[in-house]
This record gives structure tokens, sequence and C-alpha cells, in this order.
């Protein structure tokens, strides 16, 4: 982030909270897999169409994925796969802290006696 202009700090910031929503990590998570198309997505993610192309048009704009019509269906697939090592890394860390949270609770629960 260093030397980054005001703009391209604003840029990064819509970028991520683009990720901020658990649908649309659902939805990358489900393209990981290859191209859908949004009826697909949304029986996947047990969410209503309307609600699957609002998220994939946010994903869409910032440059996430990228949209292909053939005929009367459009198709969704990953615009850069670097997206998926980003939220490995992110979520290989919130597991972490996660399982440490749990340990820790674990560790000051009350022993059962028996």
């Amino acid at each position: 982030m260093e030397g980054l202009s005001e703009l391209a700090l604003d840029h990064v910031a819509q970028y991520f909270s683009a990720l901020s929503e658990p649908s649309r990590l659902r939805i990358l998570n489900y393209l990981r897999e290859g191209e859908r198309n949004v009826g697909e997505l949304a029986e996947a993610c047990e969410c209503s169409q309307a609600n699957v192309s609002r998220h994939l048009s946010t994903l869409a704009k910032h440059g996430m994925v990228v949209r292909e019509g053939r005929g009367t269906a459009v198709y969704y697939r990953i615009a850069d796969e670097s997206i998926y090592a980003l939220c490995d890394l992110v979520c290989g860390n919130v597991a972490k802290r996660l399982e440490a949270q749990a340990s820790l609770l674990g560790s000051l629960a009350p022993k059962k006696k028996r």
C-alpha cells in the first residue's frame, strides 16, 4: 500500500468491500470449479436469481468475474485466478484465529465431573 495515491487507496477499499459479503464469497468459491450461469449459482447458493445477479454485478464491477453471453444464457467465470490466493490467505488466517479462540475457550470451560 505504500506509495499509493488516495484514489488508488479508495479503489483498494472498494475492492475489499466487494469481498465483505458472505454470498459473494460463496459465489467465488463455486466459480472455482468453473464457469456457471446465474441459475446454477442461485441453486448452489440457495439464493434467488435476482440476488445472485446483483452480487455478480458487484463482482464484475470490481473486475473479479467476467460475464459472457451465449444465446439466451449468460455465464460467469473468474477474471483473475489470483483472487483465490488472496481469499485463501485471509480465510486461512481467520481459521487459525478461530481455532485459537476455540482452544482458549475450551481450556477455560469448567471440567465435567465423572
